[in-house]
């Protein structure tokens, strides 16, 4: 097997002597993933995604990035492998229109004002934000500034996709736009990593899960074994989509399923054999 894009070997982080936010994390994601961090608040999933782009370094322990180690090497060469999109956009948003800002970081590698072009324009229509060139990004709803964000990074062409908490803000349509182009990026070989306490995203776009909780790992593997999982799930506070908690109490369905769709498939099926 090939070696991980990332690796997270025995990792603890302290943000002060009192405060220990990782406790002996080990982790390998390997390129082509697409992963799901969940777990209670303050369970250390935005603190262990920030280990995967140099913006924090271990108290202990090492991070390896397409096999540069993090505290080794200057953050902008792990940023160009490793884009993240912040939970709260007004963390990232500081040009005065919608298209200056999705431009930055292309301008930033030195591209040409044809390439970035071309990458604004991509990024903004893959995102829905098309017609929004010359709005001040914050002119757009909250949502919809969530999307800039992602779009920002997309004009990047990272290795790895890390966005934190996405779908926050946006309506149904947008979690699916955000939930497609998950899979998108995936079926590209791009890796994609998302942290969210929003389970049916969770069971629609990811293919593994990494439950966390007071700083730990407390499973890590296939999204239906971990979401029908509910006493481990229970232990970090989290509830399984209502369909998997549906299929958990009736216990009779002749498979698992995680989302309505596929529910709604078996159930047809089961009508149509009577």
């Amino acid at each position: 097997m090939a070696e991980p894009i990332i690796k997270v070997e025995d990792v603890w982080f302290q943000y002060s002597p009192e405060v220990v936010a990782l406790k002996e994390i080990n982790l390998e994601i390997h390129s082509g993933e697409i992963l799901a961090l969940i777990g209670q608040n303050g369970g250390g999933k935005t603190t262990l995604a920030k280990h995967f782009n140099g913006l924090l370094k271990p108290t202990k322990g090492r991070v390896l990035v397409a096999g540069m180690d993090t505290k080794e090497t200057p953050t902008h060469k792990i940023v160009a492998k490793v884009g993240y999109v912040f939970q709260n956009p007004a963390h990232q948003i500081f040009m005065s229109t919608v298209y200056e800002e999705v431009a930055y970081g292309p301008r930033n590698l030195e591209l040409s004002e044809e390439e970035v072009d071309r990458r604004v324009k991509e990024a903004l229509k893959v995102v829905g934000l098309e017609g929004t060139e010359e709005m001040h990004p914050y002119d757009l709803d909250y949502g919809k500034r969530k999307l800039l964000t992602v779009a920002s990074v997309l004009s990047m062409n990272p290795e790895v996709f890390v966005l934190d908490e996405p779908t926050t803000g946006q309506d149904h349509v947008g979690r699916r736009v955000l939930s497609d182009l998950c899979i998108k990026l995936n079926k590209e070989g791009k890796t994609v990593v998302v942290i969210t306490h929003d389970m049916r995203f969770v069971a629609r776009t990811a293919k593994r899960v990494v439950l966390m909780a007071e700083g730990r790992i407390l499973k890590d593997g296939p999204v239906e074994e971990v979401l029908y999982d509910y006493e481990t799930l229970r232990k970090a506070f989290i509830r399984p989509p209502q369909v998997v908690e549906l299929n958990l109490k009736v216990g009779k369905f002749p498979e698992k399923f995680l989302t309505v769709d596929e529910a709604a498939e078996m159930i047809r099926g089961i009508l149509k054999s009577r």
